[in-house]
């Protein structure tokens, strides 16, 4: 996606739209919503809605979890949203075996799915040592 689309709140008051893991995972979820777009009439209202649904989860999770008040809430909503690519990273590839994307089209997906994964591997993991060092 160009980065001249990618309207960034700067500075947020809120917090979590800083976050290299939730700028990323805005990404992924707009990009999501770009490839129901492109699903057959039929998958409306299952598949789509359903991708949808978990791409909003995605970015949910990581905003709610950095509201949270302890590390282990912390850890769980980030878990959560943790989830919720991998169900994504799955509903590509129904998409691919149904023959409603290309290939080629999955593969970028994939990458783009294993980046937002290793950031949220490494947030996750900033997080538990947080934890580990308070404990």
């Amino acid at each position: 996606m160009a980065e001249s689309q990618d309207k960034s709140y700067g500075h947020s008051a809120f917090g979590f739209e800083d976050l290299n893991v939730y700028k990323a995972a805005r990404q992924f979820r707009r990009r999501m919503y770009q490839v129901a777009k492109l699903l057959p009439g039929d998958e409306r209202f299952a598949l789509a809605q359903q991708m949808r649904r978990a791409a909003i989860s995605l970015t949910n999770n990581l905003a709610e979890g950095y509201g949270r008040y302890t590390w282990q809430d912390r850890t769980h909503f980030c878990r959560q949203a943790r989830g919720s690519l991998m169900e994504l990273v799955d509903d590509m590839g129904i998409c691919h075996e149904e023959g409603y994307i290309a290939e080629a089209e999955v593969e970028l997906v994939r990458e783009q799915a294993a980046q937002v994964l290793q950031l949220m591997n490494g947030y996750i993991g900033y997080l538990q040592k947080g934890l580990r060092d308070k404990g």
